[in-house]
């Protein structure tokens, strides 16, 4: 089994919510359903899954009539194995979206409180209207105030890790060298950016994961990422609206060219000829929104609060699964980044990806920071605990003079810079190998 961080999240609602049902967010096969599952089996006396796509039928049990007792007494008579047990009882409504009176449900039994409520389902679904549910899903309403909705994404690097059989005795040390500030001896840290690099090949979706943990074949790997990434491509077709359809497809196959410049500003022009906010704006929103890619905007400004000097259209895109980018540049790209022989700015965008999505996993907003000529391009800035950390990206061992420049004022405190090398630290400069992006 995979284990996931995403559980303690679920353990964390289950003993201390009120009167709300759990809403998970998220693309799709980042393992909700394996972990919802998992959980329900788990910590309850009684559980019950219902999938709206593969049960047509359980729609039924959410007919015109939505009190609880009503909608108990339905799912106990068409699954007859279903007991309601008050208080100690899990009833998880997969794939919520294709059942738009389900989720006006959740008000109701939420109030009930007899049993608790997961429901799940992915973003385009949730975010965008069906062309078969628009309808229905117009006349239901959304229960403010009884619905917790929580985000869930893929596998970092400390899960994947956990997959290949490390633990805390192997991580903690690396932990301990991180909080310290001490080199980690020449023969591990080699292996954990070695470790790295195959992260950034087969990403953090669990079926990947999996595949690759149990066939031990990089080739068995891209062929469930090209399924993947197909499936989003399906999710374009099927959910967004008819005239945006092909622009989104274009904006998103476009990412990876994008990264590959020395630039990495987002450019409408690269999608098309002619390309604009205007005709593109729209296709980035809901992209974003569907959590197929990561959007992170410049900040004219690097002091708190970022937002505040949030410049909208200026911004960088990045895939929300490194492995999926890396599928989508193709196989031969694989080879090399495990190999270490990738050269070229493709380089750069690809592990940038990579520390990018490590750091939304661990719950930043990154920014980046692009205004003042004497410093240039700051990849990345977050802030924690009250203070603007800028973070540096280097797939090799390079200098960055942008980054050495902005360590001189006095307001900022201290930067990483996350290289193919070890610990480190000069003033400021805090030098760190990739891998310990887990640890920020």
């Amino acid at each position: 089994m995979l284990k996931r961080k995403f559980y303690n999240t679920l353990l964390d609602w289950k003993s201390s919510h009120g009167q709300e049902c759990l809403l998970v967010k998220g693309a799709r096969q980042i393992g909700k359903t394996f972990i919802i599952d998992f959980f329900g089996k788990r910590n309850y006396s009684s559980y019950i899954y219902l999938n709206f796509i593969l049960d047509k039928t359980a729609a039924e049990c959410f007919g015109d009539n939505l009190d609880a007792d009503v909608i108990f007494k339905r799912i106990t008579a068409r699954y007859p194995r279903f007991h309601l047990v008050p208080n100690d009882t899990l009833l998880f409504l997969d794939e919520i979206q294709s059942c738009p009176r389900a989720r006006t449900a959740l008000k109701s039994l939420a109030i009930d409180g007899r049993a608790d409520v997961v429901a799940s389902g992915s973003l385009p679904g949730i975010n965008f209207l069906d062309d078969g549910l628009d309808k229905e899903r117009a006349q239901e309403s959304i229960p403010v105030g009884y619905e917790n909705q929580v985000f869930m994404r893929p596998m970092d690097f400390e899960e994947y890790l956990w997959a290949l059989g490390y633990g805390e005795d192997t991580i903690g040390i690396l932990r301990e060298s991180f909080h310290t500030l001490t080199s980690v001896d020449s023969p591990i840290n080699d292996k954990f950016l070695s470790l790295f690099r195959e992260y950034i090949a087969i990403g953090g979706m669990p079926e990947v994961v999996n595949t690759f943990i149990t066939e031990n074949s990089f080739s068995r790997a891209y062929k469930v990422q090209e399924r993947i990434k197909n499936s989003n491509l399906d999710d374009i077709a099927r959910y967004a609206a008819r005239s945006e359809k092909p622009k989104i497809r274009a904006c998103y196959l476009s990412v990876p060219a994008q990264l590959a410049r020395e630039n990495k500003k987002f450019k409408y022009s690269e999608v098309a000829s002619g390309g604009s906010a205007r005709k593109f704006g729209n296709s980035i929103d809901w992209l974003r929104e569907s959590a197929l890619a990561i959007q992170c905007y410049n900040t004219t400004t690097p002091t708190m609060p970022l937002s505040v000097y949030r410049a909208d259209d200026c911004f960088k895109m990045y895939v929300s699964d490194v492995g999926i980018l890396t599928a989508m540049i193709g196989f031969e790209a694989k080879r090399t980044i495990v190999e270490n022989t990738i050269k070229g700015f493709a380089k750069g965008g690809i592990y940038e990806n990579a520390i990018m999505q490590q750091l939304v996993s661990r719950g930043y907003e990154p920014f980046y920071y692009q205004k003042n000529s004497s410093i240039g391009e700051i990849d990345f800035l977050i802030e924690r605990d009250g203070a603007v950390i800028p973070i540096e990206v280097k797939a090799g061992h390079t200098s960055s003079v942008s980054f050495d420049r902005l360590l001189e004022q006095k307001d900022v405190e201290v930067g990483y810079k996350f290289i193919k090398g070890n610990v480190g630290r000069a003033g400021k400069k805090i030098t760190l190998p990739h891998y310990m992006t887990m640890f920020v």
